[in-house]
């Protein structure tokens, strides 16, 4: 037997008992979603068992780290949904592309359109997995194993991607037959996947998804026109240069093509910067441009670039630094 102390009281279990059974036996005790366990201090999957006298503390989805495995656990339940829905012969793939209104953006490429009658039969389908509460399953394999796995999947990306992993084993999740890789930890079953959406939006779609600030509401969409605007062209820009994936930049800089590619990216770069500067000549009377971003993102270095651009387009700019504004000790009155 081993003593557990859960809040402060100290129970017994058998070695060897799933956390899994703890769940069930707390869940009553907490308005939001189990979805996780920290055991002294580390974080671990509800599926992990009891080995030794521990303390832990349940996460629910109202943490970060719970909120975080259920996007990632959801983000699973929509490719499953999709391939049972779509016919394999018209699908060639489900791309989950980046953050967009607290959800994330995706397009399906192949021999079909995404629409809201589309979208409905999956998220249709995605309910059914979700009331059939269906196991979350994970297995370690070889990598050599997984680039096989992955190809037989036709998810050629993370085929590429794990020709370059250097550890010897890969963790893979399934949903029925459904497998695919995840890095960190997911939730134990689809029963615990109760909220989200899908959006209609440009020429693909929006998976959206509750906060950890409200795990069981999901948020008004907000469309984010500029920022997606940018994301969508830098992932274009990607596809063009056959980098939209780490595996293809992993495959270039093996074929010692990086000096090239930095060239071009700083041509697609500067040419997009004369775009700006073209734009800023067009608008007669404006005075003062001001570039935001966080620390070291290249504000300064952008805003130097912008005042070439402008002096050949025969502005006469003078950009103006904001990095040195910190005071030491001495200089403070």
């Amino acid at each position: 037997m081993a003593k557990v102390k859960i809040g402060g009281i100290i129970k017994e279990y058998p070695i060897g008992t799933p956390y899994l059974e703890l769940k069930e036996e707390f869940q009553g005790q907490y308005e939001n979603e189990i979805v996780l366990v920290m055991e002294d201090g580390r974080l671990k999957e509800l599926r992990k068992r009891i080995q030794k006298d521990c303390e832990i503390e349940f996460i629910t989805t109202k943490e970060e780290a719970g909120s975080r495995s259920y996007r990632r656990s959801v983000s699973q339940l929509l490719l499953k949904a999709m391939y049972d829905v779509i016919p394999a012969e018209k699908l060639k793939k489900v791309s989950i592309l980046f953050s967009l209104s607290k959800g994330y953006y995706c397009k399906v490429t192949g021999d079909i359109v995404v629409t809201q009658e589309l979208l409905e039969m999956v998220k249709k389908r995605m309910l059914e997995l979700v009331e059939a509460d269906i196991p979350i399953k994970k297995k370690s394999v070889h990598t050599e194993e997984a680039i096989a796995l992955f190809r037989h999947h036709r998810m050629y990306d993370k085929e590429k991607l794990f020709r370059f992993r250097r550890v010897s084993k890969v963790n893979i999740y399934s949903i029925n037959e459904f497998q695919d890789y995840y890095y960190g930890y997911m939730v134990p079953s689809t029963g615990c996947l109760k909220y989200f959406d899908l959006k209609l939006y440009d020429d693909g779609f929006v998976l959206r998804l509750p906060t950890a600030k409200d795990p069981k509401a999901i948020p008004e969409f907000e469309p984010q026109t500029k920022l997606f605007a940018v994301l969508k062209s830098s992932k274009e820009w990607g596809e063009r240069l056959g980098l939209s994936t780490v595996g293809e930049l992993n495959e270039m800089i093996c074929r010692g093509k990086v000096n090239e590619m930095i060239l071009v990216q700083e041509a697609l770069q500067e040419k997009k910067i004369a775009e700006i500067a073209r734009d800023i000549v067009q608008t007669k009377g404006r005075k003062f441009v001001m570039i935001a971003g966080p620390s070291s993102s290249g504000k300064t270095t952008f805003s130097h670039r912008l005042s070439i651009q402008l002096q050949a387009n025969g502005l006469n700019p003078h950009p103006i630094a904001l990095d040195n504004y910190f005071l030491t000790d001495r200089n403070v009155r």
